[in-house]
């Protein structure tokens, strides 16, 4: 297939356009570099496999350049992994997270139905489920309140595929990621910001008391998941969940990370952020069921390898 990867030079992006190119796809990314974070480190993700690809910069937000190059080049599937991320930012700038996920998907979704696109993956987020009291949470709650702007974003792109897979038969499929870490993670996420000042000895924000618990969910299972869901062929509409269906409290985290350093946190205490959610923690058994997903990297295993790959680049210099 050909396959056009959105945000395919971010963390999870990366990750899946390597592993598209090693199962034989012809992969192209979108990616506009943004200055979120360092844009360089988006052309390091990409480094090894820059030659193999096709990179459109091209900004979700400007329909007619999107349009533009669905016209220019043809796809058979969407990976639609660019989004404007983080919950705490979104409070701070909710229209440019409403113009970047929610009008940037539908200029997606409206161009690959114009050149006809037989499949959208769809990377949404746990946040969706707000504050939840069923735990875990599982895709057929009746979701009724969102509690940051990144949510609401997620949420409401999240109803515009639906309504685009019913209008024009598309096949979409949404995946609810759960707090994703590993190699190349996001500089702002927490195991790589605490993993990085606690190596440099300098101190950590903890919001607060360390009792709110993620379900924290290795890179390779979310690669595994999300390949699995380009090959789906059950409802023309379908959610998923992708997680570990396994918790662990923040404060537990910082001494996880503390041990494989091998070095004590400074931990300045803070009052709770607003839009943080207390708990996430995924039903996993319909993706299991339907997908195949076998997620098998749990934290005890995982977070060693992310600090390995932390120690050996760049990020510990």
């Amino acid at each position: 297939m050909r396959i056009l990867v959105t945000g395919g030079a971010g963390f999870i992006g990366s990750h899946l356009v390597e592993q598209l190119l090693s199962n034989g796809h012809d992969v192209a990314i979108l990616d506009d570099f943004n200055d979120f974070y360092d844009p360089q480190i988006k052309r390091q993700n990409i480094a090894s496999f820059s030659r193999d690809v096709a990179i459109h910069h091209v900004d979700l937000r400007d329909s007619a350049a999107v349009r533009n190059l669905f016209h220019q080049k043809k796809f058979d599937a969407i990976a639609h992994l660019a989004a404007r991320a983080g919950v705490r930012p979104s409070i701070l700038h909710p229209q440019l997270y409403y113009d970047t996920n929610v009008n940037g998907t539908l200029h997606l979704l409206d161009a690959a139905c114009v050149t006809g696109v037989e499949r959208f993956i769809f990377a949404s987020s746990s946040s969706v489920y707000g504050v939840s009291k069923t735990v875990p949470f599982s895709e057929d709650q009746h979701l009724s309140q969102t509690i940051s702007p990144y949510a609401a974003s997620k949420i409401a792109a999240e109803f515009l595929c639906s309504t685009f897979s019913h209008l024009y038969q598309m096949r979409v499929v949404a995946l609810r990621y759960f707090t994703v870490y590993g190699p190349r993670q996001r500089p702002d996420l927490a195991i790589h910001q605490f993993t990085r000042k606690i190596y440099a000895n300098q101190t950590i924000d903890q919001f607060g008391d360390g009792s709110t618990r993620r379900d924290y969910t290795y890179i390779d299972d979310i690669i595994q998941g999300t390949m699995a869901a380009l090959t789906y062929g059950g409802l023309l509409f379908d959610i998923f969940n992708l997680g570990e269906n396994e918790t662990i409290q923040l404060k537990d985290l910082i001494a996880a990370i503390e041990k494989v350093l091998g070095k004590k946190a400074k931990i300045n205490r803070l009052p709770e952020q607003p839009g943080d959610v207390p708990l996430t923690c995924a039903d996993i058994s319909k993706a299991r069921k339907l997908l195949g997903y076998d997620p098998s990297t749990r934290l005890s295993r995982g977070l060693p390898r992310f600090i390995d790959w932390f120690l050996g680049s760049d990020r510990a210099k």
